[in-house]
């Protein structure tokens, strides 16, 4: 069963049907993986991304309007997800900095210090997050810091998405500046 079933097993599934629902995504899965494989995904990051779909497939299931072809919802949920997988990969790439084989004998004891810094900077940390303000402290915690979605933290918070973001982005700013604030030399 393709397409068509799919949507009839998809509206099922937003009835209530958990049965239907199970063999929505076992069936679903195979072209997901067709999609994000398409995307440009390295071949062992795939399954990792159809996974990140199913999750975001399961969280807005209730979006879907079973008139349509179920067939490009889930390929634009897809790519989407992709998108973001690159994004993260990118962003984690871009403060990576590549040393050489002969950078070990710039430092005389890799392990030197290593905790002292690792509790100096939780340290400064903590300190930096308490003198946000509480609305500030609370999206970073949630958002930053325990991973939350958008939409999970403001259930969790009772703030809009809007105001998470605006907090979020007024907490980042500060914290830079408390940062700089505080940075030796």
């Amino acid at each position: 069963m393709e397409g068509d079933g799919w949507s009839e097993l998809m509206a099922r599934a937003q009835a209530g049907d958990a049965p239907a629902y199970r063999r929505f995504l076992s069936e679903s899965a195979g072209f997901l993986r067709i999609i994000v494989a398409r995307t440009g995904i390295p071949h062992d990051q795939v399954e990792d991304v159809v996974q990140e779909t199913l999750i975001s497939v399961h969280a807005i299931r209730h979006t879907y309007d079973p008139t349509r072809p179920i067939r490009p919802w889930l390929a634009a949920i897809a790519r989407r997800r992709a998108i973001d997988w690159r994004r993260r990969r990118n962003s984690a790439n871009s403060h990576e900095v590549a040393l050489d084989d002969a950078a070990h004998e710039t430092f005389a004891d890799p392990e030197a210090n290593r905790d002292k810094d690792k509790s100096e900077a939780a340290a400064a940390i903590r300190r930096w997050l308490a003198e946000l303000p509480p609305g500030q402290r609370q999206a970073v915690e949630l958002l930053k810091l325990r991973e939350l979605s958008l939409n999970e933290a403001a259930a969790v918070s009772g703030q809009s998405v809007g105001a998470l973001k605006v907090a979020t982005h007024r907490a980042m700013l500060t914290l830079r500046k408390l940062w700089k604030r505080d940075e030796p030399g």
